[in-house]
């Protein structure tokens, strides 16, 4: 076996093979470019090289210098991962040319599947069933509408160098092919610099069905199941479940042959993933494959029982395969889904920040949590912003099902904008349950989808206001406060008014007034609640992250999620996002008087904004706090003056002091005068 093995990767992936190498007894070597210097795959690994700047064209895909850097430690081999040099086949002929072993493929193989259209050809050859299309070198505009009109619209314009849907368009009549052809040319050209394009004919609903096979050195092959992708934004996969519902023993037999079929066209030895187009009448379709471990291959792991990696490796160190195919078997149901830092709510475009808070789920033999980053670690522009992969496992699909939605509550990031809540929705929703699932699964079902939709929201208000008196009681009761929330809430914000509270929810695009009354003292408050012209009586109480409600006689269980920009209450497959807006301080009328202005909880005064006598307008911030870290605001009620701050910057503020004095327009003109 391997002495040493240098990881030509990053971050998530880069993790999980020294996971594996370090059990098995090889030395690792890691890879950082200057934003990874202090990444987690670097702590994790033996050794760590620079590699060079952030930018992934000037460090992870620099092909020369990282087999410099493997000859310079002494690796006699490279895992690649997924992604950058996985399926570059000039660098795993550099591998070759300097006696290191490449942990995949031979070099032959990746030339093979490298382009699609090649690929095609090989897998018609090798009687692999394909889509009905055209893959040949009339790449005329007229040449290929020709044969998009005899295999009748719609039609799929691919480009034969792509990947990710770059170069990709869908074609739903004649007159719109010249268009999209040359739409699909640009943007080829752009991504692949090769602008060679393939048609096919366009299934209206399939599903992603893919087989995961493996072959070593000595002929011997075996698949290892199939995993279903089909759910997919901008062509790329979010969630994948092993096994594929709805499989048959005999269609996954034919599948799996199909694949081997394909592996042995092209001589393959290692991983691999062979995709196929499943139609909604047992038909499958070649697509392509991947030569490399695949990103969903922790399900296989999790129905299979093998560990992938350990595979590559003894396949790569000429053993032959761990297990034959009547010694494989499938036990139970899997499920993973990305936990990506990217907005659903605005087309999935990925998102920057820090992550103040990265609390996963515990793991056990039910939740394994594959990621690359910790607490207070950056989600860069350099790289993908995929945080971790969330696998479940459970005994069949609805328990795996039900696993997957309890982690995802349990799921708490801030710091960057997640899709956890969307996640959520999408899998607690009823078409995922029934297993209505196709490649267009997310197109289809928006409306399902759509996050603090009205369907969800208005269930939700009452338990949303009452987390939030909830968690100002106990702060008030410990003397703990909530750093997210400690101005927007409660009772000590105008005198002699300590059992009504008004506060402002916002959902969306929407603010719901909240009237809340209380009776009661400690366990046995009861908050009367109305809100959306509902009246509620409710009472409950906060466990961690949890709130035990019972709200109209009706007790429930929800989770919620504090971040830096609101709240998310998860509960009963649904999910909102509010804000709480600050507290009504009492204040409608522009000629309001004193109210007092009394600090709820202990802080520091970060600033000073305007000076005493100084008029103000309504809304205006007069004075800055801190309190665990986080910056709170508080702001005129009214158009007026300060006439007094009792403390100045930097002061120390205990919880119930009074912090400044306010007047209304006409008193600070007298004032004035």
């Amino acid at each position: 076996m391997f002495t040493k093995l240098l990881i030509a990767n990053r971050g998530e992936i880069s993790c999980r093979i020294i996971k594996t190498a370090k059990r098995m007894g090889i030395l690792t070597v890691a890879l950082y470019s200057d934003a990874d210097q202090q990444a987690l795959h670097v702590k994790m690994a033996d050794e760590a090289v620079h590699v060079g700047p952030s930018p992934s064209k000037d460090s992870y895909l620099q092909a020369e210098k990282i087999i410099q850097i493997a000859l310079k430690v002494g690796a006699n081999a490279i895992h690649p991962g997924y992604g950058f040099l996985s399926e570059n086949a000039t660098f795993a002929n550099l591998c070759e040319q300097n006696n290191i072993v490449f942990v995949g493929p031979p070099v032959s193989a990746i030339q093979a599947m490298g382009s699609k259209s090649a690929a095609k050809n090989i897998m018609e050859q090798a009687k692999v069933p394909l889509v009905p299309g055209y893959h040949g070198d009339d790449q005329s505009t007229d040449g290929l509408k020709s044969h998009a009109d005899k295999m009748g619209y719609p039609v799929l314009l691919k480009a034969a160098a792509g990947g990710g849907g770059k170069g990709m368009r869908q074609v739903w009549k004649a007159t719109e092919f010249n268009d999209a052809l040359a739409a699909a040319k640009r943007e080829a050209m752009s991504s692949f610099n090769d602008d060679l394009m393939l048609v096919e004919k366009y299934l209206t609903a399939p599903r992603h069905v893919e087989i995961q096979i493996f072959c070593d050195n000595f002929g011997n092959g075996v698949y290892l199941f199939e995993r279903d992708c089909s759910v997919q934004r901008r062509h790329q996969k979010i969630i994948e479940e092993a096994p594929a519902f709805g499989m048959t023993e005999t269609l996954r037999a034919q599948m799996g042959e199909a694949a081997l079929k394909a592996a042995k066209a092209i001589n393959y030895a290692g991983a691999g993933t062979v995709e196929f187009l499943l139609d909604s009448d047992g038909q499958f379709y070649f697509m392509e494959m991947n030569t490399r471990l695949q990103v969903e291959h922790p399900v296989t792991e999790m129905i299979t029982g093998q560990d992938l990696v350990e595979w590559q490796l003894r396949v790569a160190n000429n053993e032959p395969l761990p297990l034959a195919q009547d010694a494989l078997s499938i036990h139970g149901h899997a499920f993973e889904a990305r936990i990506y830092a990217e907005d659903p709510n605005n087309e999935f475009l990925p998102a920057t920040g820090r992550l103040s808070l990265l609390q996963p789920p515990i793991e056990s033999e039910y939740v394994r949590v594959d990621t690359g980053v910790v607490q207070g670690d950056e989600v860069s522009v350099f790289y993908d912003p995929m945080i971790a992969k969330l696998i479940v496992w459970d005994e069949n699909r609805d328990k795996a099902l039900a696993r997957l939605t309890k982690a995802l509550t349990e799921y708490h990031i801030d710091g960057v904008v997640t899709n956890i809540e969307f996640l959520y929705k999408l899998t607690s929703s009823g078409p995922f349950k029934a297993e209505q699932i196709d490649t267009g699964f997310i197109e289809k079902n928006q409306d399902v989808l759509l996050l603090n939709d009205e369907q969800d929201v208005k269930p939700l208000l009452p338990v949303a206001a009452l987390y939030l008196m909830l968690s100002n009681q106990q702060n008030h009761a410990t003397s703990i406060p909530d750093r997210f929330s400690p101005w927007s809430l409660s009772n000590a914000w105008r005198a002699n008014e300590q059992h009504l509270q008004n506060l402002e929810l916002l959902v969306g695009d929407n603010t719901f007034a909240v009237q809340v009354s209380q009776t009661g003292a400690g366990s046995q408050i009861i908050y009367d609640i109305k809100v959306a012209q509902q009246d509620y009586r409710c009472s409950g109480e906060i466990e961690n992250n949890q709130l035990i409600s019972t709200i109209n006689g009706h007790r429930t269980l929800a989770n919620v999620t504090a971040h830096q920009d609101g709240y998310s209450v998860f509960c009963d497959g649904k999910v909102i996002r509010f804000k709480s807006l600050q507290a009504d301080l009492g204040e409608t009328q522009d000629n309001a008087a004193d109210t007092g202005f009394i600090a709820p909880m202990n802080g520091t005064v970060v600033a000073i904004l305007v000076e005493p006598q100084q008029l103000v307008e309504k809304g205006q911030t007069l004075m800055v706090m801190e309190a665990m870290k986080m910056e709170h605001s508080l702001t005129a009620p009214a158009a007026g003056c300060v006439s007094e701050f009792y403390f100045k910057a930097g002061d120390l503020v205990d919880g119930g002091v009074e912090l400044l004095a306010f007047q209304a327009t006409q008193e600070c003109s007298k004032n004035a005068t």
